[in-house]
């Protein structure tokens, strides 16, 4: 195996949690992922950059030896916010990502690899809080499967608002408690 293909994914992740540090509103979070096929469990790391409607989302996921598969995902998703619902938000996602597939050897599967590529399309439901609870479906087209994630993610530079200064507002004027998706 190439080592040097093998590191490409881990540079451009670099360089995406970078661009973090430069931006006025990013979020750190964390996940848990659950996947329905084989039946594994996995956890993940991401950041969330908004950009009005859209957020992009570099990511890492991993599934431990204690799994059928054990393997890790390094990649980033484009989520596009389709409808808010008081302090929730319905969201479409497309992912795309390397894949490691570290047992790949013991696998029935002809043809089986370490380095493989990743596409996922999916739903979420998340909240506008500085402190957001999320929840993802998502169908990977490469492997025929699907898997949950939850999670929280921690918006950095996120102002609550403050809910005595907003009561005296008209109704359907309150703010955002976040300022990622003004």
């Amino acid at each position: 195996m190439n080592t040097n293909i093998t590191k490409i994914p881990f540079i451009v992740l670099f360089f995406a949690f970078s661009t973090c540090l430069y931006s006025q509103n990013f979020g750190l979070g964390v996940s848990a992922i659950y996947n329905l096929q084989t039946e594994g469990l996995g956890g993940g790391i991401r950041a969330e950059i908004p950009f009005n409607k859209f957020s992009f989302v570099p990511q890492i996921a991993y599934y431990p030896s204690f799994d059928k598969i054990t393997e890790y995902y390094v990649g980033a998703s484009l989520h596009f916010n389709l409808f808010n619902i008081k302090n929730w938000t319905l969201y479409t996602l497309a992912h795309g990502s390397y894949n490691g597939w570290i047992n790949y050897e013991s696998s029935a599967i002809k043809d089986a690899k370490y380095a493989n590529w990743d596409a996922e399309a999916g739903l979420g439901l998340t909240t506008s809080e500085c402190l957001r609870p999320f929840i993802e479906y998502r169908y990977n087209a490469k492997w025929k499967e699907t898997n949950f994630r939850i999670g929280l993610i921690y918006f950095v530079n996120c102002k609550k608002s403050n809910n005595n200064k907003n009561r005296g507002r008209k109704r359907g004027k309150a703010s955002t408690p976040c300022p990622a998706y003004e």
